[in-house]
């Protein structure tokens, strides 16, 4: 059974219920003093709590999918950024990672299938939201998406017109089903863009670490797997061979929440040739070595110089400012960001540009960042260019 399956759920519920019933029928007989009885005693309270504290961790992992299946709570790949499975029908397809099979292949629905609320009818009327395998031309990465295309992408009168693109990035563990049930990406998005408060833009979902359930916080690890390259590159790359969306960077922005946000501003800052505006919603301003990144920048004589360049704080007091614009979304009480982001506001400057979304109280979660999404999503509208290139025009 899957990790996320209903099935296993159901099943651990029923062990933990009979674990319980069993304890209360079986605990006169543990009554005494003896050995047998303290081990009787200790055996029941440990199986019932055991049962009870699964059954709990499934219901969770189940509903926030922070772990998609067993391999990656095992931690099966975390020395292998492309090992994560086959496509194909009847199991032909070629070596996973092989680009030669596609940039942007059709998946299952991985939890798609779930996310309550996505449009339903005509995509030329609500649009569409897709599950596909995003494949690294460069680092050979595999990584699941979502990927909103508006009402527009499907109407004859933009049969030729290229869109902006928003780059969405989840919190760590958690992945892309996140993006679509519980911040609710693609349902805010259609209901901006339908009142015409929002360009239409395409959107793609993904999770920041690309080697789970290490979490490589958008960094190319020395030795290890390329997640920077990747959401640099690759996936821009990808996107760009599959979908109607604009070539120049202008038309491209990267959003996220929590650790999305954190890469979200270091992809904008440090790779202002692909991406040109950032929205991050409670996001940290450095990245730093923690025992869920394991040593993100090598033992090599470089990496002061590299964990120096991904402090966001070292950068605006030492290197020239990038020209793109940032949105940084925290509270005033609630989070313990705020005074970090006050600091990184203060710090930019020309020609880089730096937006505010204060809100005075708001705790690291869901309910929050919904509240802030919708007028990121606006900004992010008004940062971008819509494409002026055509399909046909390189």
């Amino acid at each position: 059974m899957g990790l996320t399956s209903r099935s296993l759920l159901y099943a651990m519920a029923v062990a933990a219920v009979g674990c319980v019933g069993l304890t209360l029928w079986l605990w006169p007989r543990f009554a005494g003093r003896g050995p047998r009885a303290v081990l009787g005693r200790l055996g029941a309270i440990a199986a019932t709590q055991l049962t009870v504290v699964a059954t709990l961790g499934l219901a969770v992992n189940a509903n926030f999918e922070f772990y998609a299946s067993w391999h990656e709570l095992l931690g099966l790949y975390d020395d292998a950024p492309a090992a994560i499975g086959k496509w194909g029908d009847g199991g032909s397809a070629g070596p996973v990672g092989d680009p030669s099979k596609g940039l942007v292949q059709a998946s299952g629905p991985d939890g798609l299938d779930k996310v309550h609320g996505l449009p339903k009818g005509r995509p030329d009327l609500v649009g569409r939201v897709e599950s596909v395998r995003i494949v690294g031309k460069r680092t050979r990465v595999v990584d699941g998406a979502y990927v909103y295309l508006p009402p527009q992408y499907f109407q004859p009168q933009y049969a030729r017109q290229r869109f902006p693109v928003v780059v969405a990035l989840s919190g760590y563990p958690g992945g892309t089903f996140l993006l679509g049930q519980h911040l609710r990406l693609p349902q805010t998005a259609g209901q901006l863009i339908r009142t015409g408060r929002m360009q239409p833009t395409v959107i793609v979902m993904l999770r920041p670490t690309i080697a789970p359930p290490r979490d490589t916080q958008c960094v190319d690890v020395p030795g290890g797997p390329q997640a920077e390259t990747f959401f640099a590159r690759d996936v821009p790359d990808a996107v760009k061979s599959r979908y109607r969306v604009g070539h120049d960077p202008g038309g491209w922005g990267v959003l996220g929440y929590s650790s999305g946000g954190s890469c979200a501003l270091q992809l904008t800052m440090r790779h202002d040739r692909t991406y040109t505006a950032a929205a991050a919603l409670s996001p940290d301003y450095k990245v730093s070595n923690d025992p869920t990144t394991g040593n993100l920048f090598g033992d090599g004589r470089d990496r002061i110089r590299r964990r120096q360049e991904h402090d966001l704080m070292w950068r605006l007091a030492h290197l020239p400012a990038p020209r793109v614009n940032v949105l940084v979304g925290t509270s005033r009480t609630g989070e313990k960001n705020y005074p970090a982001a006050r600091a990184f506001l203060d710090a930019v400057r020309g020609p880089m540009t730096a937006d505010s979304l204060v809100l005075d109280h708001g705790s690291h979660n869901f309910a929050t960042w919904r509240r802030e999404l919708p007028a990121a999503l606006q900004w992010m509208s008004r940062s971008l260019t819509f494409p002026e290139d055509v399909v046909g025009n390189s």
